[in-house]
């Protein structure tokens, strides 16, 4: 851990706060009980590594999810801004230039990490539908990609527009031009679970969307993560959009940003709106929020 990123001057320890559960200290990939589905070591990324305008995003990181069969994980990642949040999603997906690591591996099952491959799907938070195709045809790109027939991937795609809330009828020959900024959400991601990914990276996907249209995508992310049983990596500024989501939230400390707490979260039972009224829900978000604003200030 670097200099510039210090841990918290009192670590924590394991207690409860609210929903969730504070570990005592960040696991690392030997303490599982499971094999790993995506694990970092000693991974550190900087950019223009060895020139005067070098810039060390992340130091250092460790940290390891469990491959839970059948059901996988929601993990949140929050933290300061600039903090390397999305350079942690990319190295996953494999995405240059954050791909590859300047020091430290990325693992996925098991295996390194060498370049974008179909067992990860990702969802941006700008819009990424291709402007000259319906949704229908967006939602299926990925299997016209892969060569799957028009006709089986057409009733898959009307199968996944239904799963997202979208009228099948009404909005499967529209253009994105033509839709509102959640519903174009919901086209990418469709597009991603279409495709059955083992991992699902998701980088502020309900950022730009106005606070009861973000609420209703949550509680649908939800039920889609419940379907397709898959782990997913989740960015978000929102403290509450992480505790809701996250299974397991991961706290960053500022640039260059490395794991300085691991907490576990009460899954979501009630919808989003109902749930993060409780006063438990609140104490949660009120401590991840107080660590990000003193890390903020400079104080931790």
């Amino acid at each position: 851990m670097s200099d510039s990123a210090p841990p918290p001057a009192n670590p924590p320890e394991e207690r409860d706060v609210g929903v969730g559960h504070v570990l005592d200290h960040v696991r690392e990939p030997e303490e599982l009980k499971l094999p790993a589905v995506c694990e970092f070591r000693g991974v550190t990324k900087t950019y223009n590594y060895g020139e005067p305008n070098a810039f060390t995003a992340i130091q250092d990181v460790n940290f390891a999810v469990e491959d839970i069969p059948n059901k996988g994980e929601f993990v949140s990642i929050v933290g300061p801004s600039g903090c390397g949040k999305s350079t942690i999603l990319r190295l996953i997906a494999g995405l240059e230039p954050q791909h590859p690591a300047t020091h430290g591996e990325v693992r996925v099952l098991g295996k390194p990490i060498t370049k974008p491959g179909a067992d990860r799907g990702m969802v941006f938070q700008d819009y990424t539908s291709f402007d000259h195709r319906t949704v229908l045809d967006n939602v299926t790109f990925g299997l016209e990609c892969a060569g799957i027939p028009r006709d089986v991937r057409n009733e898959l795609g009307r199968k996944w527009i239904q799963r997202v809330g979208l009228d099948v009828d009404k909005d499967i020959d529209k253009y994105p031009h033509e839709l509102s900024g959640g519903m174009r959400q919901r086209v990418a991601i469709a597009r991603t679970l279409i495709l059955r990914p083992r991992i699902i990276l998701m980088d502020e996907p309900f950022g730009a969307l106005d606070p009861v249209t973000r609420m209703n995508m949550q509680n649908l992310l939800v039920r889609l993560w419940r379907a397709v049983r898959a782990t997913v990596f989740f960015v978000t500024h929102s403290i509450e959009e992480a505790v809701y989501l996250g299974d397991r939230v991961y706290i960053f400390s500022s640039s260059p940003g490395t794991v300085l707490e691991e907490l576990t979260v009460e899954a979501p039972n009630r919808p989003a709106m109902e749930m993060q009224k409780e006063q438990k829900f609140q104490e949660t978000v009120y401590y991840i929020r107080d660590l990000i604003a003193r890390l903020e200030e400079g104080k931790d």
